[in-house]
């Protein structure tokens, strides 16, 4: 049966003398950077928003893309320290801030990003819905990147398949094939919910109901994770929570599924028409 090799691609994408530069790194730093100049554009494209009033002016996007990624290094490390290894760190913290064996919450980025979000807005005199629905449109970016760098790194991957796209990777001790559920990640959760919002924004003017786009996005996210945590692996020391498939992933998404829910629900409750041009 047919299974394909994996890449022969180095984690590292460059070093210069000890000092050594990792995809996932870069990830980061690109997913900040191209989702800032998306961003730029969607800000500068005032037709789109709430009353022709965007969460704040276009040239400001570059310094809350300094922000931003301070946000998501931040809380994502916070969201895994206590979604998903907190008994440790407690016995260990000095290693809270040990970012170099891993151990980074996309829940937790997500949430400093949205806090980073509100607090920025809030200082431009913006509505802190519209620049929610900002972050929704842009974040697809990062996550679409990020889990290609997971791929690289040859983490988080999924549980054995038979099926003809299995990977066997070279950090799996069993050295089976097995499900590339990053892929299926940066497929539905990057590629396709980008091609669904950008759909919304700029053919249904949804960036005209506040609160909308953030909906769309954390209802698109959390099923899409839902979905891949049913063939990818649980953190090692954490497992199953229960019958053998529920995973902390799932758990975490079920409030922003919720959350999404609401969201939506409020925002089209408002009478404006985001149909008209």
């Amino acid at each position: 049966m047919t299974r394909l090799p994996f890449p022969d691609i180095d984690p590292i994408a460059f070093a210069i003398g000890p000092f050594a530069v990792r995809w996932y790194a870069l990830a980061y730093l690109f997913g900040v950077l191209l989702g800032a100049a998306y961003g730029y554009l969607l800000l500068a494209n005032q037709r789109l928003w709430h009353k022709g009033t965007p969460p704040f002016p276009a040239k400001d996007i570059w310094d809350f893309a300094f922000w931003a990624m301070l946000s998501i290094v931040i809380g994502g490390r916070a969201g895994y320290v206590l979604f998903y290894n907190l008994p440790y760190y407690l016995a260990n913290p000095g290693q809270i801030i040990n970012t170099l064996d891993g151990g980074m919450s996309y829940h937790g980025g997500m949430l400093g990003l949205m806090l980073a979000a509100i607090l920025f807005t809030r200082s431009k005199g913006g509505n802190w819905l519209s620049s929610l629905d900002l972050i929704a449109a842009v974040a697809t970016i990062g996550i679409f990147l990020g889990r290609i760098a997971n791929f690289i790194n040859s983490e988080l991957y999924g549980a054995p398949t038979t099926a003809p796209w299995g990977v066997i990777f070279p950090t799996d001790p069993l050295q089976v094939a097995r499900h590339p559920s990053q892929l299926y990640e940066a497929a539905l959760e990057g590629l396709l919910l980008f091609l669904v919002i950008r759909v919304a924004t700029h053919v249904l003017y949804a960036l005209r109901k506040p609160g909308l786009v953030a909906g769309i996005f954390a209802v698109g996210y959390s099923l899409s994770r839902i979905a891949v945590e049913f063939v990818r692996l649980p953190d090692a020391h954490i497992g199953y929570l229960y019958g053998g498939w529920l995973t902390q992933g799932q758990l975490l998404s079920v409030p922003i599924l919720l959350g999404g829910i609401v969201l939506i629900i409020y925002a089209a409750s408002r009478r404006e028409n985001p149909l008209r041009p």
